[in-house]
């Protein structure tokens, strides 16, 4: 059976890994499959097991897939983007308060285009009024500019338009303000919106009480689940050592809840009397008790908008209760098994997200380490029980003879009891926080590159102090009416503030709290992941000291290094802006940073975690091309993450970015015309501006920069220069222009790409750095028909995603969407 699941599991996966749903040749082979591997198993016993796990391999894939054509089938025509659209529906879900609106979910009930297959869910900016405007189930009309679903798509990192698929976002945009949008009446009814106005009232409970304290974001998230209002030090705090996962509902904070249900049910039924007969007589208190769990178990997941981490420890503890009611009691990891299953089917992209996966290892590894020392201490128990039992044999000789001894033979048998439980629960205690680090540290490191130093310390503390503190607390205010709640969440609140400042300190203490690593390839995950099934193996398995050594390729740095006298360049997705990486064989530079916090966090988001990923622990150049928040806003966020040794930009004297360089240790340098060096065979050669105090406009300040390699090939960035810059560049060096790989002058705006500037350059490949639907309508068509004329090959970082370059001898050019395509890319 355990095979079986798991095969149901493998299909769903791998239908998420498919670059195309089936058409009608893959579904004759995948139904094919299912009926050979069933007939199989049923006509003979040998290849029954093998039989079927390739049953339920094709039936998850096949399921997957059902599910995915019904989702797709919702979309919003090419041709309606960014069009008003009047919308009809109710908002779902919480807002959330952000810096330029109220962002939230709205269920679309008609269209004022009339539209078939309109996207049922959309996400919606509405910049005006604050999030109390608008509550959950409410009907409105309103005028919506919409997108289809998109976002960044970069290698290394996840591909979020994943998780827009999997919450049944199919689309997004801003409410418009030309038209004001009115109110509707009845409010939307339904089970779902009916949790959602509870879990609504809960959060306005919190604010209240608790104002503008600053913790009052986490209370809320673990109140209701909503994590909008946890403030970024917060954030910080709990990423550096490792607690961001009690920041969330998760399945740790569902299991303790069900636990505390099932002892104070079970104690109330004990001493309840039904018409005078005893509770117990009627049903079993352990069987209330366990109902009682799962009843209570089911409301908290529900305020946790029944995540995945809440699914599945939801799931879990509701077999569990329906086994233990009718007399079962099947296997930790069966139960496991199964709650993946249904899972799945009740979402089958949940494999696309890291909380899927780090839940379910985590509790896998917990099930392995508690069996592999169950049978060892199953082994060492009967040695353990001599050195108590001692304390009870008496020397018959010595009765009566010594009773001032006798409270001595009492106290001491119990207090060696005590240690003895003590030390058990102890030595659990460290099993489990070691099965979960070692189990957890390849995955952190595949999805986050890094692992928190300080995670088994803070949680060793952080996790009961939230479970038996804070949360109870919490809950407790949750449940009392007003006012005794008051004091309740005061005191969650203040449990909690000793525990952020603990882990500030410990946060401070250490220099380097987050061990930042290069994404792994399969092969090294995989050998990790063999080195912690190894190491969590029981006592006696051979060479387990040797198990550390399958983690060595998670140290091994990015693949794929760039030869001596060759260099890569990587244009980054990150909307309407630009960052470029360059490597070289030793060295790296980051040519603009992208947008910042006044637009999409690109810097913090993508830039600085591409880096990461990439395995780039510094930078050996950061070039700010010019002052625009497209291309620097980015910027502090890198110097804050990335050690950088040298700041090249061209930016006023003025500009913050100077100060907040040289603070960081990096050696500050205004871009200039002519200033050129040489990294492994490979030079950089600055064209533009020319040297002198800085004059014009930010974009004709703009930092142009030339990298030749060894073979004569060259790469351009030309920033946001426009055709007067470009009539300059002719005038001054027109040889000094040419180039094979030209990142497109400001995003190929109709003010550049002159066509004697690109007959000056002639690139082989030409790339727009682009956001998708970008409000200044970048590429011009005018200029993209420019490019198109001269068959360059060409790549738009909204249509493609990020774009790679390796210019040695030869050009390879690697688009993002095309190597690393999806079904639901373009869709």
């Amino acid at each position: 059976m355990r095979a079986i699941l798991l095969g149901f599991a493998l299909g769903v996966w791998g239908l998420q890994q498919q670059a195309r749903l089936p058409d009608g040749i893959a579904w004759f082979a995948v139904c094919a499959a299912f009926v050979v591997a069933m007939t199989l198993g049923a006509m003979k016993a040998r290849l029954r097991i093998a039989s079927f796990v390739i049953g339920a391999c094709a039936l998850g894939f096949a399921y997957a897939a059902m599910r995915a054509e019904v989702r797709l089938r919702e979309q919003l025509p090419i041709a309606y983007e960014q069009r008003d659209i009047e919308l009809t529906g109710f908002v779902r879900g919480l807002p959330e308060q952000q810096a330029d609106g109220t962002r939230f979910l709205f269920e679309v009930e008609a269209n004022g285009a009339g539209l078939r297959n309109f996207p049922s869910i959309v996400r919606l900016l509405w910049p005006s009024p604050d999030r109390a405007t608008l509550r959950a189930g409410e009907r409105w009309t309103l005028t919506a500019r919409l997108k289809r679903a998109h976002a960044n798509a970069n290698f290394g990192l996840r591909d979020a338009e994943a998780s827009l698929l999997e919450r049944g976002i199919r689309a997004t945009g801003n409410v418009s303000a030309a038209h004001a949008p009115r109110r509707l009446s009845p409010d939307a009814t339904g089970p779902r919106l009916m949790i959602d106005r509870l879990r609504e009232r809960m959060r306005d409970r919190i604010e209240n009480v608790l104002g503008r304290a600053p913790h009052r974001g986490i209370i809320v998230a673990l109140a209701v689940g909503a994590q909008d209002a946890v403030s970024d030090a917060d954030w910080a705090v709990m990423r550096a050592t490792g607690t961001s996962h009690l920041v969330a509902i998760s399945g740790l904070h569902i299991g303790f809840v069900a636990g505390l249900a099932a002892l104070i049910v079970g104690f109330v039924w004990k001493r309840l009397r039904l018409r005078g007969v005893p509770a117990p007589l009627i049903a079993a208190a352990p069987k209330v008790a366990a109902a009682g769990a799962a009843v209570f178990a089911a409301c908290y997941a529900a305020l946790a908008g029944f995540n995945v981490p809440a699914q599945r420890t939801l799931c879990m503890l509701l077999i569990l209760a329906v086994a233990f009611l009718c007399g079962r009691r099947p296997a930790s990891s069966l139960v496991l098994l199964w709650a993946l299953v249904i899972v799945l089917v009740a979402d089958p992209w949940a494999v696309t997200s890291p909380g899927f996966w780090l839940s379910f290892c985590a509790v896998a590894a917990i099930l392995h380490a508690i069996a592999s020392a169950g049978r060892f201490e199953s082994r060492a128990q009967p040695e353990d029980r001599d050195d108590i039992d001692q304390w009870d044999r008496v020397d018959p000789s010595e009765v009566g003879q010594r009773p001032a001894h006798s409270a001595t033979r009492t106290v001491l048998p119990a207090f060696a009891r005590f240690c003895r439980r003590a030390r058990r629960h102890v030595t659990s205690s460290v099993r489990v926080q070691y099965a979960v680090t070692i189990a957890l540290a390849p995955l952190t490191v595949y999805w986050f590159s890094q692992i928190p130093l300080l995670g088994p310390l803070a949680n060793a503390f952080a996790i009961p102090w939230i479970s038996v503190l804070v949360t109870p607390a919490t809950l407790a205010g949750l449940l009392l009416p007003a006012p005794l709640d008051a004091p309740m969440l005061l005191a969650a609140h203040a449990a909690l503030s000793l525990l952020c400042d603990g882990l500030s300190r410990l946060a401070d203490a250490v220099p380097s709290p987050l061990w930042v690593l290069p994404r792994p390839d399969a092969f090294a995950l995989a050998a990790a992941c063999i080195g912690v099934a190894w190491a969590l193996a029981p006592r006696g398995w051979p060479l387990r000291f040797a198990a550390p050594l399958t983690w060595l390729p998670l140290l091994a740095p990015a693949a794929h290094p760039t030869p001596v006298g060759a260099f890569r360049v990587t244009a980054l997705d990150i909307g309407q802006g630009s960052a470029l990486v360059v490597e070289t064989a030793r060295h790296t530079l980051l040519f603009d940073a992208g947008p910042g916090p006044e637009s999409t966090h690109a810097g913090e988001c993508i830039v600085v975690p591409y880096l990461q990923a990439a395995g780039i622990r510094a930078l050996d150049a950061l070039v700010i091309s010019h002052s625009d928040s497209d291309h620097a806003g980015g910027a502090p966020a890198v110097l804050q993450s990335i050690a950088v040794r040298q700041f090249l930009a061209s930016l006023p004297a003025k500009d913050a970015l100077w100060p907040n360089a040289r603070a960081r240790g990096a050696q500050t340098l205004r871009c200039a015309a002519g200033q050129r060096w040489t990294w492994d065979g490979v030079e950089f050669r600055v064209l533009w501006p020319e040297p002198g105090p800085l004059s014009g406009k930010p974009n004709y300040q703009s930092c142009v920069l030339r990298v030749t390699n060894a073979a004569g090939r060259a790469a351009l960035f030309a920033a946001d220069i426009e055709a007067d810059v470009e009539r300059a560049l002719i005038a001054r060096e027109r040889d000094a222009l040419r180039a094979d790989v030209l990142i497109v002058p400001h995003h190929g705006s109709r003010t550049s790409s002159t066509e004697p500037f690109l007959d000056s350059v002639g690139p082989f490949v030409a790339i727009f750095q682009v956001g998708y639907r970008n409000r200044f309508h970048h590429p011009h068509p005018t200029v993209f028909a420019r490019y198109q004329m001269r068959d360059i090959a060409l790549s738009r970082s909204d249509e493609d995603g990020a774009a790679r370059s390796e210019i040695g001898s030869q050009i390879t050019f690697e688009r993002y969407r095309q190597s690393h395509a999806r079904y639901w890319m373009a869709r």
